[in-house]
């Protein structure tokens, strides 16, 4: 091939709508290059950036120059949606932002239509061109359409397998994607109706992905294979590279003489954690004694993960890539090997260990007025799980397991970091800071990975207690580093945007509430104050945390909204958050008794490109995390919808429109949707005005009403749950709802009530097809019903099927 011809082609290949950054050997694969021609390429490669006509991007991927700093167009990464339509944070670090005439202060998220995203998956970084527009409420917003593709998130495509006649393909899970994707080749572990693993080859504007089998995952109603298949979606590392547990089985399991003796001995105080029951990687442990002129002493010993993971080392490259560990339904993702997790770093009872030490004084009033950082080495005296700590708080007793002084020094500790820590909490929201605790839930599941049912996690005074002693180690060690002006990565929460904290007013005034100047914070504490315990309280908080920002990692310390610091990182988890582990060695030159040979810490630079790498897998970890749970939760309701006694749970009307109301069960925090139709009886007639549901007696439903919710439907494509009313609770007029109660179940005939539970109203009503059915619910495909969904599926031809159903190369909306 001729150099000019060459150098047209990747031009052309690079450039305009459906180009992208790519590398040598893609590049090379792509054209056709014969492995004799590609020093002639890569030579001509090397021309065109000496010219200044291609860029070298991330990971050695060339792109075109006059994309890059073009006015109009921002860089970031995309979130897909279920729907299709997709959210792009563009980032103040790129430099093809600095040029766009954008402030990126204002520009914090860019919404991208479904039929804008071209070929964007989620999490790639794309290049969009932005407009500012009036969105669907009257404000402006940043819109925007994907105009290249930067670079690909290493994430798989999950999906349904099938192979028909030799032409492999399978039918993605997310609903964002078409809904086929072409396989390079047949896998021959793979049959019809297994899901699969499948890395993507190829997707231009107009036509399907293509892609290959990386990993046969199993059949889709097999126990886990549901939360593998989110595993693979979010490219999350199951197992470590045998480089990494090499290095991990070579950590010693002892504390050596040579630590002891420059280390402050702390082995003969009362150290405890304080944990959840089933915790292993205990990564902290407390020790308060109250003061004999007033005031208290705190220790916040932290395992010194940053002594046995050195900068540069394959343990250290591993950690920095994954991030964090992650915490899924029925799995923990570690960052750093068991060995070091769970074993030598965790703060285990009655064995030595290794700690990074604060040391704070705080007066009568909870003010800090001192603070020192040591290396240090313990061995924890009691392990408490935080309902044990909690008995002893209430007046109870320590575990039976503690006995004589030791016990009645353990009960005395406690209750005294108590009076500590709720010091510290006072003086925290009266600086400003927001209650924005949560209920959660966690679901049960037994042996085999299926869900059983769920139970509510109480956020009560033990941890509470914890909660106030890391916040404050955290925002002494951020202090002392930014006074010595030490390069580190700090955890900030930016003000948020006014105009979402308008929004927020909206939704409190629809509950009834007067909203001051929510730009002061006190305001917002005073409505948050004033929801406590009512039903719309969980919603509140909900609707307050959309308007907020998200916390994130930056070099800078910028300062926390939420918590109202001025300065603040993260410390006290470096088993699981690699952030902490980048603050441990930057402290190490400012610990009282340093080490002889300072690991060596990062520069400014790179504290921000950590920041923003560590920011983005903290994102991705949250979405996985949510997805599970959602998951087995649905999965539960499921089960329990068709069984002989549906449960029946307390809600609140949150939401009413013209087509239906929006409900929350506030038993398991699960928002859905009940129907126009599924309204209990005949004559209902919405009234906007008052934005209710009026029935025939006159009962009216509305905005903040408690009900009785029973599961009419779950939606496992859109992770959906529909609901029916049952009662209204604390109504006299309930029996005006034309509805009685028997059994947990509507005043149906038993047969009609059994045949509701036993399907789904949208298979009842036609709303899906049976292929969508199979392949979206993952919960009725086994062999059998795979076999006969490959046959429907495949009915004259899977291209035909595709492009008769959504048309060819566009995503299903």
């Amino acid at each position: 091939m001729k150099k000019s011809e060459l150098k047209k082609q990747i031009l052309e290949l690079l450039g305009g709508t459906a180009g992208r950054s790519m590398t040598k050997s893609e590049l090379a694969r792509e054209l056709g290059i014969a492995p004799k021609e590609r020093a002639e390429m890569r030579t001509l490669l090397d021309e065109l950036l000496a010219s200044g006509e291609l860029k070298k991007g991330k990971k050695a991927r060339f792109e075109p120059q006059s994309k890059a700093g073009e006015r109009g167009i921002l860089v970031g990464r995309i979130r897909i949606f279920p729907r299709g339509h997709g959210t792009v944070y563009p980032d103040a670090r790129q430099e093809e932002n600095a040029e766009s005439g954008f402030d990126l202060d204002e520009v914090k998220r860019i919404y991208v239509p479904d039929r804008k995203t071209g070929t964007a998956m989620d999490g790639d970084t794309v290049a969009v061109r932005v407009e500012m527009k009036r969105g669907r409420d009257g404000e402006m917003e940043a819109q925007g359409a994907v105009e290249r593709i930067v670079e690909r998130a290493e994430r798989l495509v999950v999906g349904v397998y099938f192979n028909r006649g030799g032409f492999a393909y399978i039918q993605p899970d997310s609903e964002a994607l078409p809904t086929t994707m072409e396989l390079d080749e047949v896998c021959e572990e793979a049959q019809n109706g297994m899901k699969v693993a499948v890395e993507l080859v190829e997707w231009r504007q107009g036509e399907d992905p293509r892609g290959r089998v990386k990993e046969v995952i199993g059949w889709p109603d097999q126990p886990g294979v549901d939360i593998l298949s989110v595993v693979h979606k979010y490219g999350l590392q199951m197992e470590f590279p045998e480089r990494v547990l090499d290095e991990a089985h070579a950590v010693a399991e002892e504390v050596d003489d040579e630590q002891r003796r420059r280390r402050e001995d702390w082995r003969d105080r009362l150290v405890i954690t304080i944990d959840p029951v089933d915790a292993k990687d205990h990564d902290d442990a407390v020790w308060v004694e109250r003061q004999a002129g007033g005031g208290w002493k705190l220790a916040v010993h932290i395992a010194d993960v940053s002594h046995y993971v050195k900068p540069g080392t394959n343990l250290d490259k591993e950690a920095k890539r994954r991030g964090n560990s992650t915490y899924l339904v029925d799995r923990v993702l570690p960052m750093l090997p068991e060995e070091l997790s769970n074993g030598i770093c965790s703060l285990r009872p009655d064995e030595e260990r290794l700690t990074k030490c604060a040391v704070m004084e705080f007066d009568e009033r909870g003010k800090m007025v001192k603070a020192e950082f040591v290396d240090a080495f313990i061995c924890s005296q009691a392990k408490l799980a935080y309902e044990q700590a909690q008995e002893i708080l209430d007046g109870g007793a320590a575990p039976a397991r503690f006995k004589g002084d030791l016990k009645k020094e353990l009960e005395k500790m406690v209750r005294e970091a108590w009076k500590l820590a709720s010091l510290l909490r006072k003086r925290r929201f009266e600086n400003g800071a927001l209650d924005l605790e949560m209920e959660e839930i966690k679901v049960m599941l037994d042996g085999e990975k299926r869900a059983t049912g769920v139970v509510k996690i109480e956020h009560n005074e033990s941890h509470q207690l914890i909660e106030e002693f890391m916040l404050a180690a955290n925002e002494a060690v951020a202090k002392k580093l930014r006074d010595r002006q030490k390069p580190a990565i700090y955890r900030i929460h930016a003000d948020p945007d006014p105009e979402k904290l308008m929004e927020f007013a909206e939704l409190a005034r629809a509950h009834g509430y007067a909203v001051g100047d929510l730009t002061n914070k006190r305001h917002i504490q005073d409505l948050l104050d004033e929801a406590v315990g009512t039903p719309e309280e969980h919603n509140i908080k909900l609707g307050l945390l959309r308007s907020l920002r998200r916390a994130e990692y930056s070099e800078q310390p910028l300062g926390h909204y939420g918590l109202s610091k001025g300065d603040y990182a993260h410390f006290t988890s470096p088993i699981r958050r690699y952030a902490d582990l980048v603050v441990h060695r930057a402290l190490q030159g400012l610990l009282t008794n340093p080490p002889e040979q300072l690991d060596r810490t990062m520069k400014q630079s790179q504290c921000a490109e950590t920041a923003e790498h560590i920011s983005d897998t903290e994102r991705t970890s949250s979405f996985a995390e949510q997805e599970t749970k959602t998951l087995k939760l649905l999965e539960w309701l499921e089960t329990s919808r068709t069984s002989e006694s549906p449960p029946i749970f307390e809600g609140v009307i949150t939401e009413v429109r013209s087509m239906g109301m929006f409900v929350e069960a506030t038993d398991i925090m699960q928002k859905g949707l009940v129907k126009y139709e599924d309204l209990p009886g005949r004559g209902w007639r919405f009234e906007g005005g008052r934005a209710a549901f009026v029935g025939p007696r006159g009962v009216a439903l509305q905005t903040g009403m408690k009900v009785e919710l029973g599961v009419v439907n779950v939606d496992f494509v859109e992770q959906r749950v529909d609901f029916e009313i049952l009662g209204v609770i604390g109504d006299p007029n309930e029996r005006a709802l034309g509805k009685k109660k028997a059994k947990g179940l509507p005043a149906k005939s038993r047969k009609g009530a059994k045949k509701k539970a036993s399907q789904g109203r949208g298979e009842r009503k036609g709303r899906f097809s049976k292929k969508k059915t199979t392949r979206k619910s993952g919960r009725k495909v086994g062999k059998k019903v795979a076999r006969k969904a490959t046959k429907k599926a495949s009915k004259g031809g899977p291209r035909k099927a595709a492009a008769k159903k959504s048309g060819r190369g566009r995503r299903k909306r």
